[in-house]
């Protein structure tokens, strides 16, 4: 204990590190703030129907990742997950279009110029998704309409649309300032903050579900509850950060005519080295049959097949949701790491594999490790991914169970972990004692040789 408060009291004196975080508090705080900003023409204590259609289902995802936002009718109701959306289809599109796979290759410029088509593309995604989610609180919540909104129904779309497309594209700056200026992943931080918020109150309903179950073993249960939510967790930061270590050994250099042998390193190839995001990704996907019920169901009977695929607990929406799931694992790995460049860097620096030839079969050796320990995390991915299902089967309550594995869990392990080694390469390089007793947190980005 005495060593923690005195790493905090090491961060507050690096004048760098303490304005990351206080800039980081403050943008985090604006998000918080606009998230109950109601849309103007909006009665708040009229949206009963909206934040009971928001308590569970795939709905209740939704509403969390938002912070709530999505309940509350708020300028900040659509959150992030258009820009998530809007990011799946450029990648998609690096991959297949020539065109977008020069502009990967061409640098910081073709990163600039990706990322402005994304924008683009995510304004044009939130153009259709804020009608739906207009149409679908009219269906829901008509009363909290104001009558007299001038203009009517019409003025009130159009100008809510650009309201909620502008609040999005705000929290999308947001989230570009906390990476710039701040610690982390601002997109991921901004998910994270949805996430965390909606904590508390997932914890209450739980808490008071059981309690008041008390002759039924309810407080047995919420127990047993919190005893695997804790393994749970546990379980996903080690898996998070396995690894498989490929062994490097450079050539000896002479230097002042002795020979220096450089010791034997390790190219760690991770299990999760695409991390989250093809969960985000796959989440991202499976919030579409939501959007077509917002814009096109009548509120009374609406599709089977979307209605099967909007509820996390079918079996349809977990089946598709697992397949997603892999395939974006292996597709976010295939974009991201290169074989044939971490050959050629090894080569360069005057390195190679044991018992294998540089070049091609370096190459070869590397995708072919990857291609192997890929299989198992994503297969990981996909069931930690669906557990909340499984949660919801034994009675937990909705919004708690989406705790106990899934989108929630891997996204709050690995942005935690991300900031907490944001932190920690600030102490080292200041050569300040880390935030563990072992040293340093291993990072969870990237693949390098160390």
């Amino acid at each position: 204990m005495k060593k923690f408060f005195a790493t905090l009291k090491n961060i507050w004196m690096i004048e760098d590190l303490r304005m990351k975080i206080l800039i980081t508090v403050g943008f985090a705080a604006i998000y918080r703030f606009g998230s109950f900003v109601v849309l103007p023409g909006i009665n708040p204590n009229q949206l009963v129907a909206l934040r009971e259609q928001t308590s569970e289902g795939l709905m209740s995802l939704l509403n969390m990742f938002s912070g709530g936002a999505f309940s509350n009718a708020s300028v900040f109701a659509l959150g992030i997950m258009p820009y998530i959306t809007a990011s799946i289809v450029i990648q998609l599109l690096a991959v297949a279009v020539p065109y977008f796979q020069k502009m990967q290759r061409e640098g910081e410029s073709g990163r600039r110029k990706i990322n402005q088509y994304t924008r683009y593309l995510t304004i044009f995604i939130l153009l259709f998704q804020a009608p739906g989610y207009l149409v679908n609180l009219k269906n829901m919540s008509g009363g909290a309409l104001a009558p007299s909104i001038p203009g009517g129904w019409t003025m009130f779309m159009i100008s809510s649309t650009i309201i909620l497309a502008a609040g999005s594209m705000f929290i999308l700056w947001l989230g570009e300032r906390i990476t710039d200026k701040g610690i982390g992943n601002g997109v991921s931080m901004i998910i994270m903050l949805g996430i965390i918020a909606r904590l508390p109150q997932a914890f209450g309903q739980e808490a008071v579900s059981r309690l008041n179950n008390l002759n039924g073993g309810g407080l047995v249960m919420f127990l047993i509850e919190l005893v695997i939510l804790f393994l749970v967790v546990m379980a996903a930061i080690m898996l998070t950060q396995a690894t498989r270590k490929v062994p490097v050994q450079y050539a000896k250099r002479v230097v002042g005519g002795q020979q220096i042998g450089g010791a034997r390193q390790y190219l760690p190839l991770k299990l999760f080295a695409a991390n989250v995001m093809p969960i985000i990704f796959a989440q991202a996907i499976m919030f579409l049959p939501i959007t077509l019920l917002q814009a096109f169901s009548d509120g009374q009977n609406p599709s089977a097949v979307l209605m099967a695929l909007s509820d996390h607990r079918s079996w349809a929406y977990n089946i598709v949701f697992a397949l997603l799931i892999i395939t974006f694992t292996y597709l976010y790995t295939a974009i991201t790491m290169n074989p044939v460049q971490m050959a050629e860097d090894i080569k360069r620096n005057n390195g190679f594999i044991p018992g294998v030839r540089p070049g091609k079969d370096t190459a070869d050796y590397i995708d072919d490790v990857m291609s192997h320990i890929m299989l198992p995390g994503s297969l990981f991915l996909a069931f930690i991914a669906c557990m909340p299902a499984f949660a919801g089967l034994l009675n937990v309550q909705p919004e708690f169970a989406q705790f106990f594995g899934g989108t929630s869990l891997l996204i709050l392990v690995g942005v935690v972990l991300d900031t907490l080694q944001q932190v920690e390469s600030h102490l080292l390089m200041r050569h300040y004692d880390g935030l563990l007793e072992s040293g340093r947190i291993r990072g969870r980005g990237g693949v390098s040789a160390y």
